[in-house]
């Protein structure tokens, strides 16, 4: 049987033999007994019908969500209700201009949401294409072409070239078939079969036929575990749950400063002037909505979609393809790159190492017996790496192949019997050296020999083909050699791991290969070669939502995992992520899926199945991992961005809020109409959107959001722009009540609401600048040409609009020119402001990092679990 097999926990689940045996492992004379099958009629139409009713269809069922509960759910959260209560705000006042841009916001958002959900429902649907349409049963006696679908437990089925296997199977008759699972299991060669073994639904039939029993259908199948997994995997992206606690954060200071100011204006007019009435409540409300209108960042949906939208056009020409917007972002943060083995890291083409010579002194007579001894036209991957190796494959020509036997599994070898150009015939054969060696029966010393390099080989991850020689057709044998074989690493990915590396990236090797092969190929690529074999890690039956802090802690130490399956993928990315990780994950099979959508960031490399590309986040259309190395590049860019935009709406919200609040209670004054507030907001956010093409550094470790951080240093900035904008205001109120004092020109009260007008859409856009960048504004890196000119634009716009009064009453130029000032030489002082929180906020952050490790020192003297985890975590 197929280590596989051998390997992977029971289907049989009781969907097939009352008893709960184990259909993989018991003799097939046991499984035909539990099935209650003959195998030479199969079961009768009747009792087909029966069974399928008992255990369902042959297929994956996948539970469909309604169209309008998708939709409802986009309308849903934190930052979708503030913007619908904006919308509602803007109805009840009448201002339908303003009620027009935030729904059309909204349904923008929608639209976005809905295209990324329904590109990313293509994980299942492409799976299903990899399920046999039909097949060829015995039933009621005779042979005949069933749907797949309709297969149950117990039915005799036939396989043969170029067929996919309809369902799991236990090999009853036949003599051989070689079945290519690399895209269920990630075995780099086809799996040759023989009666007895086991056979994976969805694999597919490279030569060979023979007849099988279906042992277990649908959902209870290698293939549909591997489905059912799919079904459950995903994880909430970080971006949604950073947009929830913004959100959360604006309604809580909101409603806190909306309930202050409530009871201080029914204070004032209830116990203070005794008068209360219905225009009173109404004016109220109306101050209590134009409040809820300031809080609303309305365009920060926006803004993060279109900033990912922009990385993943600047990304697709790198040759990577986004299917999910939210991956650039996760992107960003992620510290451990899983990757596949076969394909990804190594070219997937066996190539020959240098033969080891026994019974020749030629290696080129070795590598042409071997190829004698092969079949071109069968594109097996062994016969062609064989051919590939002779110096002069024109060699060839000069010998005629007279009789040829195909490998098979039970003599685990190929012969040919070969005409030379002198006309006299000759046998070569090619195969297992144990078989071989078993074959011709060469002296003991010899035997020994092949044994001991063998052993050799194997424990550096090379597989051995034993080649001999015969001059009279078989009654004795030359041993010529052993060709070794291996699948050699791609030119580029050894700088590849050694770049992510330096990025902060650790890379996990996980593959369905032998643990030796896994070593040997890390240890050329200059990765850990701590690989444990799966079996040895995971217990049988074990709930992979569900790891074991032990095997958890397991899996954070190993460099990689060999003998993995679906399942086990699965599992590691899950405890990885469980542990603080951001996890990427690359693979190009169906035992891949489950794994990929479950990863922080799943990458489908190139030459992916369906099913790879459906359930992945990130799609590579060009060979080997290069260009994970590119996006990492490009998804920190992005994050970047968002964060300086994050950064720079919450204080400037917080700034509008607290000014309206403290200028009504303080002053008694409405600094701000509520036509203002939307036009600003609109004036500082749409321009802002070409923050997607700005100039940001790449960090040289990954990044995440820091909440507690980010919203500290929001507070702060918007703090002292509260300062900021208070103290004009309140330079504005005595202009105006002292007419000694001629400053910015004011007439009424009208005009003051104009100044803090431009003062915040001015101070807003130049706080932007302050919160782009760590360090000083004026040293680079300096703001890309679209954000800058975007700016400029937006600002002419509000000056010409408070020059001629368009939407709000005029002010004079000098009044233009004092704000703009004013603005100029806070940037300075905000800009400082940021330099220190930001070394406070590190100072503090460093000393609980020393006083952590001081801990964990204390409680593990003898070294900590998992200590490869980055300081990124949050």
């Amino acid at each position: 049987m197929s280590t596989v097999a051998a390997d992977r926990p029971t289907v049989a689940n009781g969907t097939a033999g009352e008893s709960g045996a184990d259909l993989e492992k018991i003799p097939v004379a046991q499984v035909f007994s539990q099935l209650q099958v003959d195998p030479r009629q199969g079961l009768t139409s009747a009792e087909a019908e029966k069974r399928l009713d008992r255990y369902g269809p042959n297929a994956i069922v996948e539970k469909e969500r309604s169209l309008f509960s998708k939709i409802l759910g986009y309308f849903v959260g934190p930052i979708a209700f503030m913007i619908e209560a904006a919308a509602i705000v803007s109805a009840i006042l009448g201002h339908w201009e303003d009620f027009i841009i935030i729904a059309a916001l909204l349904i923008f958002n929608c639209i976005l949401d809905l295209w990324q959900d329904l590109k990313a429902a293509n994980a299942l649907a492409a799976l299903k294409k990899g399920l046999a349409p039909e097949a060829t049963a015995l039933r009621d006696g005779k042979w005949g072409v069933v749907d797949a679908a309709t297969l149950v437990p117990g039915d005799i089925v036939k396989i043969r070239l170029g067929v996919i296997v309809p369902a799991d199977l236990r090999m009853v008759s036949g003599d051989f078939a070689s079945i290519d699972q690399a895209a269920l299991t990630g075995e780099s060669l086809p799996v040759a079969k023989k009666v007895g073994d086991e056979a994976f639904s969805g694999s597919v039939v490279k030569q060979g036929e023979m007849e099988g029993v279906v042992i277990a259908t649908g959902s209870n199948t290698f293939f549909g575990r591997t489905a059912k997994l799919v079904a459950g995997a995903g994880a909430v992206s970080h971006a949604q749950k950073a947009m929830f606690q913004i959100g959360n954060f604006l309604i809580i200071v909101a409603v806190v400063l909306a309930a202050i100011m409530v009871t201080f204006r029914v204070y004032q007019d209830i116990v203070i002037a005794d008068t209360w009435g219905l225009s009173d409540a109404l004016n109220i409300l109306q101050f209590v909505l134009v409040l809820l209108v300031a809080s609303i960042p309305v365009a920060m949906p926006a803004v993060f979609s279109i900033t990912m939208a922009l990385g993943a056009l600047a990304l697709s020409k790198r040759k990577a393809i986004v299917s999910r917007l939210e991956a650039i972002e996760e992107m960003a943060g992620v510290d451990i790159l899983c990757t596949d083995k076969t394909g990804t890291l190594t070219k997937n083409q066996l190539k020959l190492g240098d033969p080891i010579l026994i019974a020749t002194t030629d290696p080129q007579d070795v590598i042409l017996a071997g190829a004698l001894a092969s079949k071109i036209e069968d594109r097996d991957a062994i016969d062609t790496a064989v051919i590939e190796a002779l110096k002069d494959q024109a060699v060839l020509t000069a010998y005629k192949q007279s009789r040829y036997v195909p490998f098979d599994p039970v003599t685990k070898r190929t012969a040919a019997t070969v005409t030379g150009a002198q006309g006299k015939p000759f046998v070569v054969t090619k195969g297992a050296p144990a078989a071989i060696v078993d074959f011709i029966k060469p002296a003991k010393d010899v035997a020994d020999s092949v044994k001991k390099t063998v052993d050799d080989l194997a424990a550096r991850g090379y597989r051995a083909l034993a080649v001999a020689r015969s001059e009279d057709n078989g009654a004795t044998w030359a041993l010529l050699g052993i060709l070794p074989m291996f699948d050699p690493p791609r030119d580029d990915s050894k700088e590849t791991i050694d770049l992510v590396t330096a990025k902060g990236v650790r890379v996990k090797m996980i593959t369905g290969d032998d643990t030796a092969i896994a070593r040997e190929t890390a240890r050329q690529l200059g990765m850990g070669t701590h690989i444990v074999a799966a079996a040895d890690a995971f217990p049988q039956g074990m709930d992979p939502n569900n790891v074991p802090p032990q095997i958890a802690d397991a899996i954070e130490r190993a460099d990689g995992f060999a003998r993995v399956f679906p399942e086990h993928k699965y599992a590691i990315v899950k405890a990885l992520q469980s542990r603080g990780h951001l996890v990427a994950m690359t693979g190009d099979g169906v035992n891949d899926a489950p794994a990929l959508k479950q990863a922080d960031c799943g990458t489908a490399v190139s030459g992916a199945t369906d099913a790879a590309r459906g359930a992945a986040a990130l799609i590579l259309t060009a060979p080997g991992l290069s260009v994970i190395n590119n996006a990492i590049d490009e998804a920190r860019r992005i994050f970047g961005r968002i964060t300086s935009y994050t950064i720079y709406r919450v204080a400037l919200t917080m700034n509008i809020m607290f000014l309206v609040v403290l200028s009504s209670i303080v002053l008694g004054f409405q600094p701000l109409t509520a036509v203002m507030i939307v036009v600003m907001s609109l004036l500082d956010d749409i321009p802002i959107m070409t923050i997607a093409y700005d100039n940001t550094p790449v960090s040289p470790q990954p990044i995440r959001w820091k909440m507690p951080r980010m919203l500290s240093i929001s507070a702060v900035l918007g703090f002292f722009a509260v300062v900021q904008s208070f103290a004009l205001l309140l330079i504005g109120i005595k202009a105006l009540t002292d007419p000694s004092l001629r400053m910015f020109d004011l007439a009424d009260r009208g005009q003051l609401q104009t100044l803090m007008f431009l003062q915040l859409v001015a101070g807003g856009h130049l706080l932007l600048f302050v919160t782009r960048t760590e360090k000083w504004f004026f040293l680079p890196p300096f703001p890309a040409a679209p954000l800058f000119f975007a700016i400029v634009a937006t600002q002419i716009l509000a000056v010409l609009m408070c020059a001629f009064g368009w939407l709000v009453p005029p002010i004079s130029w000098d009044a233009i020119a004092g704000v703009w000032a004013y603005n100029l030489i806070w940037m300075f002082v905000l800009s400082g402001v940021r330099l220190v929180t930001e070394q406070l906020i590190e100072n503090r952050t460093a000393k609980r990092r020393r006083s952590a490790e001081i801990v964990t020192r204390t409680l593990h003297p003898h070294g900590t679990v998992g200590a490869a985890r980055t300081s990124t975590r949050t």
